[in-house]
């Protein structure tokens, strides 16, 4: 069975750094489009970044420049390095990895590109809050 468990978020001002990570257990995050999605309050969940099997990755126009996606595969474990936080980037944020389930198996492929990526697991969600 698959799980995401994200941490690392918090109450920071505006200016300062997160790392945020997400463990997964159930598969092998090498082995899958993994990514970071984040929902403001009162809006609706967006997509932060991704990272293909192959390490090729990709933002969002807002975190451009800011935000880091990366991996260890040794320890099955993706990171969103969030910096120059800003308030409007208060949200809950959530790892997800691309797949499908077959009963209770969740499977993953190899994967060149996140296009058109299919994300059917996710984690409980970190809460990031930044006040200016």
């Amino acid at each position: 069975q698959v799980q995401l468990v994200e941490s690392g978020g918090g109450s920071v001002q505006s200016g300062a750094s997160l790392r945020l990570s997400c463990t997964a257990s159930g598969i092998t995050i090498s082995n899958a489009c993994m990514a970071w999605f984040r929902q403001p309050p009162g809006k609706e969940r967006e997509g932060v970044a991704t990272i293909a099997s192959d390490g090729r990755t990709t933002y969002a126009d807002s975190v451009k420049g800011r935000f880091t996606i990366s991996q260890d595969n040794a320890k099955n474990t993706l990171y969103l390095q969030a910096s120059s936080l800003k308030p409007d980037d208060t949200a809950m944020y959530y790892c997800a990895a691309a797949g499908f389930y077959s009963g209770t198996i969740y499977y993953t492929k190899y994967a060149a590109s996140c296009r058109g990526a299919n994300f059917g697991a996710q984690g409980q969600g970190t809460q990031v809050t930044v006040s200016s």
